[in-house]
C-alpha cells in the first residue's frame, strides 16, 4: 500500500456568529493558509474534496459556491461529500492510494450560527418513526449520558471534569471558542447541563496530502496515515445500546489502532458523555492525553469539527509532540457514524 501523509493543516479561528462573512469568506483563507505551508500551487494538486452540509447553508448544492475559493482556474479534478470533512479526507486518501493522483485538498465548513442546530440535525433521523417527535440533538444526548449513568460508567461531576479539562487545554489553542473554567451552569436536558454541550460554531479547516516521496518533500515530519475505517450503527436508536460504540471499536481495529500503544487521541466527542463511551470502545487509558486541542467542547464546527481532530493529531505530530496518535469524527445522534484514523511520525 502506498505512504500517504498529511503534509498541511489550517483551521480558521471558529466563533459563534460570522454574520459579516459567507461560507466562501470563512474558507479563502483557511485555503491560502495551507498552501503556504507546503509551497504548493493550485495546479500543483492533483484531487480536491470538500464536506459540508446543504441543510446549514439552506439551499441545494451550496458547495459549488465555495468552489470559488479554491479558484476557477485551473480545471481541478473535484468531489464533495454531504458529511464532515473527515470523510472528505478518507476519499482523498483512497484516491491517493489507486495512484490516480500524488497530492489531495481536502476541506469543510460550516455555519451553524444562522439557524437552530438542534432542529437541523433532527432531519438526519428516522424519517417515519423518529424525525416527525422532533427530538433534538441534544435531548438524545441526554438518552445516551443517562444510560451511562444508569450502568454506573460515569456521574454528573465526573461528566463536569470532562468539561472542565477539555477547556482548560483549550487555553493553549488560538482557534478555540470557549476556553479555560467555564460554569456547568443550567440543565439543558438532564442530566446534561450547559458545561456538558459543544458551543454553536462557525468555521473551516483544510489539510493537504500526499504520497511518499513527495510527502517528505513537502513537510519535514510527515504525519503518516497507518490505517484509517468508518463504520456505522443502526439507524435505528432502539435497537442500539447507547453506553457502547461497536462501531467506532471495529473502525479502530480495521484502522490498526490496538496494534500498538498510541500517545494522543483527538476524539470527536461533542457531549462530555460520549467522551466516556468513547474512551471504553477504544480502549485508551488513563496514559494517553485525550483532546489536548480541548475538543469538540471547546469549538464544534459541523461539518469540519471531525476533519480538525484529523488536523490537530497530525499537526502534534508534525511538531515532535505525539509519536502515534488516534484522530476520531462522528457524525449522526449518538455517536451513530464513527471514523478512526491512525498517524505516525518518522522516528525522531
Amino acid at each position: 500500500m502506498r505512504e500517504v501523509a498529511i503534509v498541511a493543516f489550517a483551521q480558521s479561528e471558529h466563533v459563534r456568529h460570522s454574520d459579516e462573512q459567507s461560507e466562501v469568506e470563512l474558507l479563502m483563507p483557511v485555503l491560502h493558509q495551507v498552501k503556504e505551508q507546503t509551497g504548493l500551487r493550485a495546479s500543483d494538486i492533483g484531487f480536491t474534496c470538500s464536506g459540508s452540509c446543504d441543510y446549514l447553508a439552506g439551499r441545494a448544492f451550496s458547495f459549488t459556491m465555495t468552489l470559488d475559493g479554491v479558484g476557477a482556474w485551473p480545471p481541478v479534478s473535484e468531489s464533495h461529500v454531504e458529511m464532515d470533512g473527515a470523510w472528505a479526507l478518507y476519499e482523498a486518501w483512497v484516491k491517493i492510494l489507486t495512484g490516480e493522483v500524488d497530492t489531495a485538498l481536502v476541506y469543510s465548513y460550516g455555519k451553524s450560527s444562522p439557524g437552530s442546530v438542534r432542529d437541523v440535525l433532527t432531519r438526519q433521523l428516522d424519517p417515519y418513526y423518529v424525525a416527525p417527535l422532533w427530538p433534538d440533538s441534544v435531548a438524545l444526548a441526554a438518552l445516551q449520558a443517562q444510560a451511562l449513568i444508569d450502568t454506573g460508567e460515569t456521574d454528573e461531576p465526573a461528566l463536569a471534569g470532562i468539561a472542565a479539562r477539555s477547556r482548560e487545554a483549550a487555553e493553549t489553542n488560538p482557534h478555540a471558542q470557549v476556553t479555560g473554567s467555564v460554569p456547568q451552569g443550567d440543565y439543558v436536558v438532564r442530566p446534561l447541563r450547559k458545561g456538558d454541550c459543544p458551543p454553536v460554531s462557525d468555521g473551516a479547516a483544510a489539510v493537504i496530502l500526499a504520497a511518499g516521496d513527495k510527502a517528505r518533500e513537502l513537510c519535514e515530519r510527515p504525519a503518516w496515515i497507518r490505517g484509517m475505517d468508518h463504520r456505522i450503527e443502526a439507524h435505528s436508536l432502539g435497537v442500539r445500546d447507547l453506553t457502547d460504540s461497536p462501531s467506532a471499536r471495529l473502525a479502530a481495529e480495521r484502522a490498526g489502532a490496538f496494534e500498538r500503544p498510541v500517545d494522543t487521541a483527538e476524539l470527536h466527542a461533542p457531549f462530555t458523555s460520549q467522551e466516556v463511551v468513547l474512551r471504553k470502545a477504544l480502549k485508551l487509558g488513563d496514559d494517553v492525553r485525550v483532546n489536548p486541542s480541548g475538543g469538540a467542547l471547546a469549538a464544534n464546527t459541523m461539518m469540519a469539527a471531525g476533519l480538525v481532530r484529523i488536523g490537530e493529531a497530525a499537526a502534534r505530530i508534525h511538531h515532535g509532540e505525539s509519536e502515534r496518535a488516534l484522530a476520531h469524527a462522528t457524525s449522526g445522534p449518538c455517536l451513530q457514524q464513527n471514523l478512526v484514523a491512525v498517524l505516525e511520525g518518522d522516528a525522531q
